[in-house]
């Protein structure tokens, strides 16, 4: 069973020659049921930035504190 969530950085980052600012709102579904996207090494966040933006969430050395999220409904 999946979950879905709507992630949203919490302020611009700049690193490493990559930007991610708070418009740069994804959904992401998990293929576990958690209580997190993060919870894997944020894998399916880090396809759906790379997808959507071509942002490249390692490089930019991105962690769970830039972010925040809520779970939406199915």
């Amino acid at each position: 069973m999946s979950k879905v969530f709507q992630v949203r950085p919490k302020r611009i980052k700049r690193s490493n020659g990559t930007v991610l600012t708070p418009d740069m709102v994804v959904t992401v579904t998990t293929q576990q049921h958690t209580t997190t996207p993060f919870y894997n090494g944020a894998k399916e966040l880090q396809e759906v930035y790379m997808r959507i933006y071509a942002f490249d969430y390692k490089k930019a050395c991105c962690n769970q504190n830039d972010f925040e999220f809520r779970k939406l409904d199915n």
